[in-house]
């Protein structure tokens, strides 16, 4: 995965010149409209190797909530502009500083907090062996997480008992078969938002 890792600090790189402004005027905007807390929110998540570091985003919740992993479409612990910049994924942008310090990948399984990973079991733990990605193809796939789970009755457990086993499924044939062309496609998916063919299943 030389060419993955070669790709990744590359792309950040250029992606960090290319997008500070936006990344600044949004940083600015939360300061504004959310003035209970800094912009960036940092929070322990788990990486390569199941080590723990510290995943950057732009705030888009109030500081005061119930902590829940699980978020919700139209959940009052979501600001205005918050939702704004999540519908947009404008609130990851600060994950790329993450890729560029070697944390994470463009590419690769969504950062779990900790207690998820602790779920994987068996073969499953191939994941681990992974930078997690800002998208991948189990993000493609569940790109409307939070709508879907807006219309459950039960949020957590459909996530926990639906949701996730998906995911891991995807995530682990992802490590299985991985393929810099495949990341390629993935990426450009994630930004012209299209849908695209994976292992038989379009995400």
């Amino acid at each position: 995965m030389i060419l993955k890792w070669i790709f990744d600090r590359t792309a950040a790189f250029f992606g960090l010149l290319l997008l500070w402004p936006v990344l600044l005027i949004a940083m600015l905007l939360v300061r504004i409209k959310m003035p209970d807390g800094a912009p960036v929110f940092c929070q322990p998540r788990v990486g390569k190797d199941g080590k723990l570091f510290i995943c950057h985003k732009l705030r888009s919740m109030n500081i005061d909530h119930d902590g829940s992993s699980v978020s919700v479409a139209g959940e009052a612990r979501i600001t205005p502009l918050g939702a704004i910049l999540r519908r947009y994924k404008l609130d990851e942008l600060p994950e790329i500083w993450d890729v560029l310090i070697g944390n994470m990948s463009f590419v690769g399984p969504r950062p779990d907090v900790p207690g998820y990973a602790d779920m994987l079991e068996g073969d499953d733990r191939i994941i681990l062996s992974l930078r997690p990605g800002i998208t991948g193809p189990a993000t493609l796939k569940y790109r409307n997480e939070e709508e879907l789970l807006a219309h459950v009755p039960d949020p957590k457990t459909y996530n926990d008992e639906i949701i996730y086993p998906d995911k891991v499924r995807i995530n682990r044939y992802y490590a299985e078969h991985y393929s810099f062309i495949t990341d390629i496609r993935i990426i450009l998916c994630t930004i012209l938002s299209r849908h695209m063919e994976y292992n038989g299943e379009i995400i």
